[in-house]
């Protein structure tokens, strides 16, 4: 992330300011729920990618950190919807919005959210930019839903968990890159390259955080670990145990999947697989997989220091968690 700040500090400052002058409502409880997530961490990758690509593009002007803040409010507003879905308590280590004020005050915010970034996109101007959030907004819905439909399926392939990582998680860093190559009037060539870059980055990037749920500890990932099996969902250190573990096994995998409160002797249980059948080792190199692809997508731009930025960004998404 280092190289990416050098080249961008400023312009993210900028909107973090953004960010303020965005959520002015005439009621409180918004700005205060808008301000509590925005400022609650995160590594702002997604307006980074905004700004990164835009330069590599060769914009310089002043329609870059406003969009930006837009990427990141839709960002934000999927997170607050999120939250609600999962029953989630913490989120980047502090209590979640919904925790806090409550799962209503959580969805209707996310809702100004949603309705503000559109409203900021229209006074933008550009309806290429607007039709690409636009789309990513409506493919984020999808992959939610079919999140929802792949709950607790053990026989969930590898495609099919691809496709809602794409549609839930990667298509949003695919967009804010596509947003940079608009303002920067790259080719369709160009454009492609970004847009590609960010998807294999969003696929890497979820990869990791998959296995974080059975890796790291609480602090180290701001939020309940094993939480997503708690939750039923088959991420791909499960599936890569279920495809080569025997059929005892896979029925106390199931049994524990099933059910609505796991204790820490289940998670164990389930993690113990995992570490055997080596789920997380095969999730670390598919992320890695992921990271090539995005290097060579960046491979159609010339030689850069905001070239070499992203290809960097993209090796930090495999180490931040090693």
């Amino acid at each position: 992330m280092d190289a990416a700040l050098a080249l961008i500090g400023e312009d993210l400052k900028n909107v973090e300011l953004q960010f303020k002058k965005d959520l002015q409502s005439d009621v409180p409880l918004i700005r205060k729920v808008g301000e509590y997530v925005l400022s609650s961490g995160g590594k702002r990758i997604r307006p980074g990618l905004v700004l990164l690509a835009a330069r590599l593009c060769g914009y310089d002007g002043n329609r870059s950190v406003p969009l930006a803040s837009v990427v990141e409010f839709i960002h934000t507003a999927t997170l607050l919807h999120d939250d609600v879905v999962d029953n989630a308590n913490l989120r980047r280590g502090l209590a979640s919005a919904n925790t806090l004020w409550g799962n209503e005050a959580s969805v209707l915010v996310g809702d100004f959210l949603f309705s503000k970034s559109f409203s900021l996109m229209v006074t933008d101007g550009d309806l290429r930019i607007l039709k690409v959030l636009a789309d990513a907004t409506t493919i984020i819905a999808e992959g939610e839903v079919l999140q929802l439909v792949c709950t607790s399926d053990l026989d969930i392939t590898v495609e099919r968990y691809i496709e809602v990582v794409r549609s839930k998680t990667a298509i949003l860093l695919s967009a804010a890159c596509e947003v940079g190559a608009i303002l920067g009037e790259a080719d369709p060539v160009h454009r492609q390259a970004l847009a590609d870059y960010g998807m294999d980055l969003g696929i890497a990037f979820q990869l990791m955080d998959d296995t974080l749920d059975y890796t790291a500890s609480e602090e180290q990932f701001g939020k309940s670990i094993g939480h997503d099996l708690e939750e039923g969902k088959i991420t791909l250190p499960l599936i890569h145990t279920l495809r080569n573990c025997t059929s005892q096994e896979r029925d106390l995998i199931a049994s524990v999947v099933e059910k609505e409160l796991l204790s820490d002797e289940d998670f164990a249980q389930v993690l113990e697989l995992v570490q055997r059948y080596g789920g997380i080792e095969h999730t670390v190199a598919s992320a890695g997989e992921y990271v090539v692809l995005c290097k060579q997508h960046l491979e159609k731009f010339p030689p850069s220091a905001t070239r070499d930025a992203l290809a960097e960004l993209a090796e930090y998404v495999v180490t931040r968690v090693k």
